[in-house]
């Protein structure tokens, strides 16, 4: 009974519980990696983006002068610079919790072992692409990620506030003409429709840094702008308004904030007023003072 009440409080515990959901999430990430590499990428002859990729194409080329070179020691090798460089950025937490993803990538790539599925090609390269984009969702919701390119990717981010996720699929291309020439071109070919599923899988289902736009109908703007205020890093404006059907003075406001706090804004709404009327339109573009989120 003691143990359970202990670990009752240690669950109550936000920072030890926040903790312990990115520990899932990276591990959960780094043995699907694992996965994706085994059943996926190494049977089709196909090379991942990024720097499991580079260390992917690193084994081979190893493998093609006669000596051995494990994927699993190039992703160490490569990524330990790239993060200590980023971290200054990148909070250490995080920085912290990739590098683990890593590791437990490297350590699921010898100790697993699974079997290929399909015997079609473009099946690997849809389905491959699609689940290794989703493990990099994973770590990335986890506030983590699957470091290498992530790193970059989110260090520009973080400075500028702009997903580059585009750009790093640019990039893998390049690695690709090295791999075609090298290895042949129809397996860089797919290996480039591998990265494009990937890259856009990410895209679809990671908005960190998306904004959207809030317009509360209230009559108790005073009370919400407060609650508002003190929870979240953004400002709030409010305009008198007549309700068109009741006639009566209500109160309308209005508030910019990231995609990742909208439900956290709606919650506290509706805390104070319950009959608020929120309307939730996505901003494209946002010009003027604004207070990112930052990654933990």
């Amino acid at each position: 009974m003691a143990e359970l009440l202990n670990t009752w409080r240690w669950i109550k515990d936000k920072r030890a519980f926040r903790d312990f959901f990115t520990l899932v999430c990276v591990i959960v990430s780094a043995l699907i990696q694992a996965y994706v590499i085994q059943v996926f990428i190494r049977p089709a002859k196909l090379l991942s983006g990024g720097f499991t990729g580079i260390a992917l194409l690193m084994e081979l080329v190893a493998e093609k002068l006669g000596f051995s070179f494990p994927a699993q020691i190039g992703l160490l090798c490569i990524n330990i610079p790239v993060g200590l460089f980023c971290a200054r950025s990148i909070s250490r937490r995080f920085t912290i919790f990739s590098f683990i993803n890593v590791i437990f990538t490297s350590i699921f790539l010898e100790a697993c072992h699974f079997q290929p599925i399909f015997d079609e090609v473009l099946l690997d390269v849809i389905f491959g692409g699609f689940i290794v984009g989703m493990s990099s969702v994973i770590a990335l919701r986890g506030n983590a990620s699957t470091g290498g390119t992530d790193f970059i990717a989110l260090y520009v981010s973080n400075k500028t506030g702009k997903s580059i996720w585009n750009y790093v699929f640019i990039g893998n291309c390049v690695l690709y003409t090295i791999f075609g020439a090298m290895f042949g071109w129809m397996n860089a070919a797919y290996s480039i429709l591998f990265s494009f599923v990937c890259t856009k899988t990410i895209s679809a289902f990671h908005h960190r840094y998306d904004r959207v736009t809030l317009q509360i109908t209230t009559t108790k703007a005073d009370e919400i702008m407060k609650a508002y205020t003190a929870s979240l890093p953004h400002g709030i404006s409010c305009a008198t308004v007549i309700g068109g059907y009741s006639r009566k003075q209500m109160y309308l406001l209005h508030t910019v904030l990231s995609a990742y706090e909208e439900r956290d804004a709606v919650r506290i709404i509706q805390k104070v007023d319950p009959a608020a009327i929120i309307n939730v339109m996505k901003t494209s573009e946002f010009y003027g003072k604004y207070v990112r989120p930052t990654i933990e």
